[in-house]
């Protein structure tokens, strides 16, 4: 795994290329995915797995709870640390679990790199 790399899953393209650019400016390296099905299909292209996922939960396609449940079979995704961007609509912790990091939409920045930092060093975060 790269721990400076992190890989956007976001339907919102807008979303997407804000957070690429933003987060390319302080050092991260970026790869972005539409939905839960793209972001697998990079994950299996790359030499070198993403540090860290930063994962949207209401997309179309495969959501964020999808690509979580492919991930618990997978143990090449399962390795990757996630944080949860979600606008908060209908959360629900039981299927996320309690040990996933959620930052909400709309983000403070300060708070998103802390997460994105701890999750890539190994190391946990409250968000």
């Amino acid at each position: 795994m790269n721990p400076r790399s992190v890989l956007i899953v976001d339907d919102d393209v807008d979303i997407r290329e804000i957070l690429a650019d933003m987060l390319a400016e302080t050092g991260f390296e970026v790869t972005t995915a539409c939905n839960g099905l793209e972001a697998i299909a990079a994950i299996r292209r790359m030499e070198v797995k993403p540090g860290v996922i930063l994962l949207d939960l209401m997309m179309p396609v495969m959501d964020g709870y999808g690509f979580l449940r492919q991930r618990h079979l997978d143990p090449d995704l399962a390795s990757i640390p996630i944080a949860i961007f979600t606008a908060g609509h209908g959360v629900d912790r039981d299927r996320l679990g309690d040990d996933l990091p959620i930052v909400y939409k709309p983000f403070d920045v300060p708070q998103l790199l802390d997460v994105l930092r701890a999750l890539s060093a190994g190391g946990e975060s409250a968000a």
